[in-house]
């Protein structure tokens, strides 16, 4: 890579991983950016709030340097050794700021200086939101979709990486989808799940043209928005039915919300404090469909699933979940399940068990 050189190929970024140094403030960064993105940014919050302020006042030279100021030699020695070890550990790499303008070029120089030649991004983070923007817009309608519907705890997250091509909507929203959906680590912000959706659509669409498979999901999963481009397409595609019986969704129900869940919490925050936690959850996310379930079967839910929490803690025993989880499925979510199906029946193309399922998509893409 040549001095001072810029890379514009968004397309070739992403399809290949490629590792991003955002220099950009950290607010900036909350709000949106990409999934192989590490900010180490060139100025704070505070400080890029004054140099703005500074720029409008007084104009770009006095805002640079005033930034200078607020980056004072300790502080940019500190930065340019944490911007080299990042570019060490990713020679690939590249480095952008908002527009891959004036601070992309900082700090590019600044690595020049150190004896690290490293490219930029032109355009920065405005032209990949857009160019990604424009992905999301353009695959949506290009590619066929096919939605994995099916009754809560039927295992529809685990059918599929057995699916040809697949988009895995709650992985990329880290969240179930359900009133019980929400996991450990935090969900990505709305920007963060439409960037990494396009990027999907993106590797997904550069191989071939197939049927693109997903969940039957809502408009939101947890507090992440389905993007609009692939929620029109979502309303108009064919649903393919999965079914198991009570009993197995019972157990995926198990492994997903008791034994995963708690193993994840217990991770995070360690055995006493990871049960507790674990088991406020389930206390809250029940306390949230209470109006739904009705006194009675609320009341009914509670007391099982505070027996099943105590049987758990003191014995690690997970079989007594299965009076709670059981009806919870049968009065809570199976309802909720046919009823949103009446206006989806007209588009059912198959219904069958998970071996069936993948049987027949394949076959549906070894004919396309």
């Amino acid at each position: 890579m040549s001095v001072n050189a810029a890379r514009s190929d968004y397309r070739a970024l992403f399809l290949q991983a490629t590792p991003m140094l955002d220099v950009r403030a950290p607010v900036e960064f909350s709000k949106g950016a990409f999934p192989t993105a590490v900010n180490i940014p060139l100025l704070d919050d505070h400080a890029r709030h004054e140099v703005g302020i500074e720029y409008k006042l007084a104009g770009q030279q006095s805002a640079i340097e005033l930034g200078a100021k607020l980056v004072d030699e300790p502080k940019r020695a500190a930065l340019i050794a944490q911007w080299t070890q990042f570019a060490e550990q990713n020679p690939s790499g590249v480095l952008y700021c908002f527009r891959g303008g004036l601070r992309s070029r900082t700090v590019q120089q600044w690595l020049l200086d150190a004896g690290i030649d490293y490219p930029l991004v032109s355009g920065g983070y405005k032209a990949m939101r857009s160019f990604l923007a424009d992905v999301l817009q353009e695959q949506c309608r290009a590619n066929p979709l096919c939605l994995i519907s099916g009754r809560t705890g039927i295992g529809k997250t685990r059918l599929l990486p057995s699916l040809p091509r697949v988009i895995d909507l709650e992985g990329l929203a880290r969240h179930r989808g359900s009133s019980f959906g929400r996991l450990v680590e935090a969900q990505p912000s709305n920007i963060d799940f439409e960037n990494a959706i396009a990027i999907e659509l993106l590797r997904l669409t550069e191989s071939n043209s197939n049927v693109i498979y997903l969940e039957d999901e809502a408009r939101m999963i947890g507090s992440a928005c389905i993007p609009a481009p692939m929620r029109e397409q979502m309303q108009l595609a064919p649903v393919a039915i999965l079914k198991a019986s009570l009993q197995e969704r019972v157990a995926n129900a198990t492994q997903d919300y008791v034994v995963d869940l708690l193993q994840a919490y217990e991770s995070s925050c360690g055995k006493v404090d990871g049960f507790e936690q674990y088991a406020d959850y389930h206390r809250s996310s029940l306390q949230r469909v209470q109006k739904r379930l009705g006194g009675v079967r609320y009341k009914q839910a509670l007391q099982l699933l505070e027996a099943a929490l105590a049987s758990h803690q003191s014995y690690r025993n997970t079989d007594d979940y299965a009076p709670f989880i059981e009806l919870l499925l049968t009065q809570y979510y199976d309802p909720m399940y046919d009823y949103q199906m009446q206006a989806k029946k007209e588009r059912v193309v198959f219904s069958g068990n998970a071996r069936e399922l993948i049987q027949w998509a394949n076959q549906m893409a070894h004919t396309a």
